[in-house]
């Protein structure tokens, strides 16, 4: 479940603290308004009472709603069957090098490779609130799958495929060791959307496409935090949103899952806002070498230090692996907690 923290201890010690600071001496009224005269015993236990209540909680409240350790946070959905098998390396949480080996996490997860995972992965009770839909807008008609809240949702989440995908790829329960499940499972649980559609191409148009279709849910959820997942060539669209500058708003982070680099993200609006990038590469990736994704990695860290963003590199791992391996709770809970 989806929780937002109120009343917290954090903001009530502030608040309380403040009232006994010395630069803060409140006296109690000889008769408060609402105590019969007289009742000088009871003076000052009332007015505690009615500081707090007219003065103290509204403060809580206002403290707890800005403090940025309220944090979104999906609860765990089968976290012992995705965890990371083993951390290879590190620098702290920033670049991990993840264990990777085909045998293990392919062969012996799947009942049959690379097409159907083993059921123990899976729970296929969420197709109930999973609908195929098509949305007219400015930019076209755009075919997508959604799961979950279509309205009032707490989060929303988009899969976008590469080349010869196409929007049944992000919702396919048994392929990809069954991580899609994972995520559809996830949001449901959590109060959220999953959206996987469909586009035109990975340009202009495809962003155009895409935007539209963010803008559409986000409106349908005032509040909810955006996250773009792209596989592959979907990547391109990944940066053409963090170019146009409407669409940027509504990011709350950028997942890049064995895809490509854009020296141009370093000048976008998406980048000026700090919105989260999470880069996930096999190794071993024949379409885009891990090399130069790690190098893109490390240019926006130089060039500013500190910036939200994450590399696991799967030790061994090729074009598919990040699909199959990423941690999308770990991932998403991450970038809910930094925005």
């Amino acid at each position: 479940m989806l929780t937002k923290g109120l009343l917290a201890s954090q903001p009530l010690v502030m608040v309380l603290n403040a009232f006994k600071s010395k630069s803060h001496s409140f006296a109690p009224p000889s008769v408060l308004p609402d105590s019969p005269a007289g009742q000088r015993g009871a003076t000052c236990s009332a007015w505690l009472q009615v500081s707090i209540r007219h003065f103290v909680l509204p403060l809580v409240l206002a403290a707890s709603v800005a403090s940025p350790a309220h944090a979104q946070t999906l609860a765990p959905y089968k976290d012992d069957l995705f965890a990371y098998p083993a951390i290879l390396s590190s620098e702290g949480d920033t670049y991990r090098v993840v264990d990777y080996q085909e045998m293990r996490d392919i062969n012996e997860r799947d009942q049959v490779p690379e097409r159907r995972v083993q059921g123990k992965y899976v729970s296929t009770g969420v197709r109930k609130v999973q609908q195929d839909l098509v949305l007219r807008t400015d930019a076209g008609e755009i075919r997508h799958v959604a799961v979950g809240k279509t309205e009032g949702a707490s989060v929303i989440v988009l899969y976008l495929h590469g080349q010869g995908g196409s929007r049944k790829q992000g919702v396919d329960d048994f392929t990809f060791g069954g991580n899609f499940n994972r995520i559809k499972n996830l949001m449901v649980a959590n109060g959220g959307l999953y959206l996987s559609p469909d586009f035109s191409d990975f340009g202009d148009k495809g962003v155009s496409e895409v935007a539209a279709l963010i803008e559409h849910y986000a409106a349908q959820s005032p509040g909810a935090k955006v996250v773009v997942a792209c596989g592959s060539m979907g990547g391109a669209l990944c940066w053409g949103l963090a170019r146009d500058a409407g669409a940027a708003k509504q990011l709350s982070g950028l997942m890049l899952l064995g895809s490509l680099w854009e020296d141009g993200f370093l000048k976008s609006p998406a980048f000026a806002a700090k919105v989260p990038v999470f880069f996930a590469q096999g190794s071993k990736d024949p379409v885009f070498p891990v090399e130069k994704q790690e190098a893109f990695f490390r240019s926006i860290l130089a060039k500013k230090p500190g910036y939200p963003v994450r590399f696991v590199r799967f030790e061994t791992g090729t074009h598919g692996t990040p699909i199959r391996m990423t941690d999308w709770r770990e991932t998403l809970n991450w970038m809910l907690a930094a925005r």
